[in-house]
């Protein structure tokens, strides 16, 4: 299966100097560990009963993010995943994550019931 471009309605120009705008935003820049807030919840709804630890409020480049749910994933002996800037952790570690994030340099706090 082949991708498809989004042009947004242009199929055609006439014009020989046409250059297509591609409207994406780049990604922003990680801020340092010191500035970044982070939230962690426990979450079971749409997990079909499943209980999740979900870490928000992550501002940086997809990449940084990935090395950060992949370093939460080793320290906690578990699978998750990143997924729309939040990392997904299987099963309820949300002491133990707020403490990694801690000792990481990042502001952390334990959010949600």
């Amino acid at each position: 299966m082949s991708k498809k471009k989004n042009i947004s309605g242009v199929v055609y120009s006439t014009n020989p100097n046409f250059v297509y705008q591609n409207n994406t935003s780049a990604e922003p820049t990680t801020l340092p560990p010191q500035q970044q807030n982070l939230r962690v919840f426990l979450e079971t709804k749409h997990r079909g009963g499943k209980t999740a630890t979900v870490v928000k409020g992550f501002i940086g480049t997809s990449e940084d993010l990935e090395k950060l749910g992949k370093l939460l994933k080793i320290k906690c002996s578990t699978g998750g995943s990143v997924k729309d800037n939040e990392i997904i952790i299987q099963g309820n570690f949300r002491e133990k994550i707020n403490q990694l994030l801690l000792s990481e340099g990042y502001k952390s706090k334990m959010a949600g019931g």
